[in-house]
């Protein structure tokens, strides 16, 4: 498999990791479209929502979770949580991810 997010996974390319647990990786954006720009990426590869299946329902409600924990560590007041789909929807990468993308002046990039 050729995928981009699974050889950032296995640390094969490197990425400025910001949490890392037994399911899920979140790491910045190296092409920000905000002063925040995190990806959060499951380490099991699902293509996108569309392939998510009954038994993945746990690890998607744990993605939201660690975006939460994310914007609440950096002290946003407010975030956007966007999930593209599908390269009509804007996918590049074919891993389900998140980005959790904040223009809060108050934190730091």
């Amino acid at each position: 498999m050729d995928c981009i997010f699974c050889k950032i996974i296995k640390g094969e390319i490197p990425a400025t990791k910001v949490y890392d647990n037994e399911k899920i990786v979140a790491f910045n954006d190296i092409n920000p479209k905000a002063n925040i720009h995190i990806l959060i990426v499951p380490k099991k590869h699902i293509e996108s929502i569309k392939h998510l299946e009954e038994i993945d329902k746990e690890l998607a409600g744990e993605m939201l979770l660690t975006a939460q924990k994310l914007a609440k560590e950096r002290n946003l007041e407010g975030y956007k949580i966007v999930i593209n789909v599908g390269r009509e929807g804007g996918q590049l990468v074919d891993h389900l991810h998140f980005h959790l993308l904040s223009s809060d002046a108050k934190t730091p990039v």
